[in-house]
């Protein structure tokens, strides 16, 4: 009884406290606009904070890896500092931008508090709790990272609602205030987990881990198989961030602008549950590679129908094409979610336990650059294929391109169909997990 109470007194309650802390990043379209507004700049301009804090949350989950790997305690505590002072200086940036519209040292500001702190923290708060997790459940390991990460996913549900709350209620100014009230909340819950978070006393981390065994020399042992899980990574967040960062017009685009708000949440639990889901379903498979061949082959399906079908285009005329659409949305979603709670334990069924925090933040690189390219790529399309056209609702006029959002598919397509082949002939199959429990 003992052991299982501190399973989640010291592994899963903690980890929940640092990601769904962190994961609220995803909040930011919710109050991106008012940023933009309040400081007095372009909704464009400010959009590359939340850029730079994913790219920066995996680049410093890169280098900062092996910090992690010695010390969680450290780490942890370097999330919780870090992620706080990065909200809290944003809010003194928004503060600072109200006073002087159209500063450009404000918008500077944001982008270091907003991007490069808070990216820090991010980085160092999403990998600390990974190992701890899959050391504490060793039969699950699947199931309980997918829990920490699907917290990271169910953050934005859980926030949303309450950070348009205080926007709403915190009068003029609200938006700065509103970030100083949560970098107090997320600070103390970040605080609570670092101070519970505890690998099992009898884990000793293997003697090979203090010389001559950096990350760098456990991937050289299966070069291609990292080469393979690193590509298949990128390219599945990249073709969810297309889609995703599309969504609401997409919603709106196929006759569905009344129930925008539901659906979004709606495909929000698809990405908890895809975080959730596959990895404990892959908990069940000999080979766990096997759960990503399924979420690429469904995504690769889904849109396969959707392009044949002319979804989008045809404004989800008739309903079975709006059908089409809203499954490609839930699939996408979920093998998105799906994709980053089964990296860590594929990584730890080929390279073993030992650095395998440091092996997943050179691995959450591939997150950094999705983050620099997914939305940006599919924006693009959008921009440049098609025609916008106007789109009145309840009082305002949209502008929307079917026809751009359409041709993101044929891309995404594309990209699928090469991860796909990288999981297939670069992921080598692990035919026993048991080895490498035994190389750690």
């Amino acid at each position: 009884m003992k052991n299982i109470q501190n399973k989640w007194v010291r592994a899963a309650i903690p980890a929940l406290l640092l990601h769904c802390s962190i994961g609220t990043v995803y909040c930011w379209s919710i109050f991106s606009q008012e940023i933009a507004n309040y400081i007095g700049f372009s909704k464009g301009a400010t959009e590359w904070a939340f850029s730079f804090a994913i790219f920066f949350l995996g680049m410093s989950a890169a280098f900062l890896g092996n910090i992690v790997e010695k010390d969680i305690h450290k780490s942890s505590l370097i999330a919780a500092i870090c992620f706080a002072a990065g909200m809290a200086g944003t809010g003194f940036f928004i503060w600072y931008g109200g006073q002087h519209n159209g500063s450009i040292l404000a918008l500077i500001g944001i982008y270091i508090c907003y991007g490069f702190i808070m990216g820090i923290g991010l980085g160092t708060g999403y990998l600390s709790p990974v190992k701890t997790l899959m050391l504490w459940f060793e039969d699950r390991k699947g199931l309980a990272t997918g829990l920490a990460v699907a917290g990271f996913g169910a953050a934005k549900a859980i926030a949303s609602p309450i950070m348009q709350a205080m926007l709403d209620s915190l009068g003029d100014g609200g938006i700065y205030k509103m970030f100083w009230i949560l970098a107090g909340v997320y600070f103390v819950m970040m605080f609570v987990g670092h101070l519970l978070l505890a690998k099992p006393a009898d884990w000793h981390e293997p003697a090979s881990t203090e010389k001559g065994a950096r990350a760098i020399d456990v991937i050289k042992e299966k070069p291609v198989t990292f080469i393979g899980i690193w590509i298949m990574f990128y390219l599945n967040i990249t073709c969810g961030l297309a889609l995703i960062s599309q969504e609401k017009m997409i919603i709106k685009c196929i006759g569905l602008v009344g129930m925008v708000g539901i659906l979004s949440s709606v495909t929000a639990v698809f990405n908890a549950g895809g975080r959730l889901g596959f990895s404990a379903w892959a908990d069940t498979l000999k080979d766990r590679n096997t759960i990503y061949k399924i979420m690429l082959i469904l995504s690769i399906v889904a849109t396969g129908l959707v392009i044949v079908t002319q979804g989008i285009s045809k404004g989800g005329e008739p309903a079975i094409l709006m059908v089409l659409v809203l499954i490609l949305l839930f699939v996408v979603n979920a093998g998105y979610g799906g994709g980053f709670s089964n990296v860590p334990t594929l990584l730890s069924d080929h390279y073993g336990m030992k650095n395998i925090s440091a092996i997943h933040g050179i691995t959450l690189s591939a997150w950094a650059i999705a983050g620099l390219t997914g939305n940006q790529m599919s924006a693009f399309i959008v921009k440049h294929f098609g025609e916008e056209i106007e789109f009145a609702h309840d009082g305002v006029v949209d502008k929307i391109n079917p026809t751009g959002y359409q041709t993101v598919l044929y891309v995404t397509l594309v990209l699928y169909i090469v991860a796909a082949l990288a999981s297939f002939f670069l992921v080598n199959a692990n035919k026993k997990k048991k080895e490498a429990k035994n190389e750690a």
